[in-house]
């Protein structure tokens, strides 16, 4: 390993305020989590919090983790990252259901104040009902997705602490958008028929796989910066690139398949139909009293 990149790795400290921020996030989750076993033990399974507290791990690896301090140098760590935040990070989050939990984990007057009287809002119910649906979810998430990637904005993101963070928060921001409409997360309300989402996945493979293809088949080092940077593992800029890219080929071909065979096999089994009416149903029930008692017009 080249000196520099040693030296950065083992600078490497654990992140306080992200590592708070995440930890104390998930508290609230458990905190609720432990509230609704009480009261309703099937609302929210072991699984849900499982795939929650996953989310959030890899969210921290993604930034807080020593993968962050050689995303300058080897362009296959920034493409972790982007994988991680963009479509590990932000389903597992969504596959958490945190709606309920964070409704019964926060205090109940916080909860009155701070999210019952905006939610009574028509402009801000308004501006839900864009951001939730799907067309929209799914041209920010490619958007995104593109937008980094140009060479311009890119090194921007290379050069600047500041947005190096804020392309890492798009990128999970977008996540959470892409995948509402494929996971739906109680309260979410399907704007499309579940058969279409399948077609939404697949659509959503186009532009990773010619970007990945791009970056894969380029006989040109595209991010002029890593050239200058000292090579790990005995990779050149140009097969760093060539591995970043079908690491992204490849990620994204599985990522969008599975869920979409999952999706066709729920739609097309009678039993399996059932099983996934049965969880917004007791969600739903649970909700729909507490919500009657303590943010009353909160839909």
């Amino acid at each position: 390993m080249p000196s520099s990149t040693q030296a950065a790795v083992e600078s490497w400290s654990l992140p306080i305020l992200a590592t708070s921020a995440l930890v104390v996030v998930a508290l609230i989750y458990l905190a609720g989590w432990f509230r609704l076993r009480g009261a309703l033990p099937t609302a929210v399974p072991a699984w849900r919090l499982g795939a929650f507290l996953g989310g959030l791990f890899s969210l921290w690896i993604a930034v807080g983790s020593p993968l962050s301090m050689v995303d300058h140098e080897l362009l296959t760590a920034h493409m972790i990252q982007h994988i991680l935040l963009m479509t590990v990070a932000a389903p597992l989050v969504l596959l958490g259901a945190p709606a309920l939990p964070f409704m019964h984990g926060l205090p109940q007057s916080f909860v009155r104040g701070a999210l019952g009287s905006p939610s009574r809002w028509p402009a801000l119910q308004g501006l839900g009902r864009i951001l939730t649906h799907p067309a929209f979810c799914w041209l920010a998430a490619m958007s995104t997705l593109v937008a980094w990637h140009v060479p311009v904005v890119f090194e921007l993101g290379l050069k600047s602490h500041l947005w190096h963070a804020v392309e890492h928060a798009s990128f999970f921001a977008t996540g959470l958008l892409f995948w509402w409409p494929v996971v739906q997360p109680w309260p979410g309300v399907a704007k499309w028929p579940r058969w279409s989402m399948p077609l939404y996945l697949f659509c959503a493979t186009l532009p990773c796989d010619v970007l990945s293809a791009f970056l894969a088949f380029c006989d040109r080092v595209v991010y002029l910066p890593y050239l200058s940077e000292p090579r790990l593992f005995a990779l050149s800029a140009l097969q760093d690139q060539e591995c970043a890219g079908a690491l992204m080929w490849t990620c994204a071909t599985f990522v969008y398949l599975i869920p979409a065979v999952i999706i066709t096999i729920r739609i097309l089994s009678p039993s399996g139909t059932r099983a996934a009416q049965q969880l917004p149903a007791a969600l739903r029930a649970d909700a729909g009293q507490r919500l009657s008692q303590e943010v009353p017009a909160v839909q």
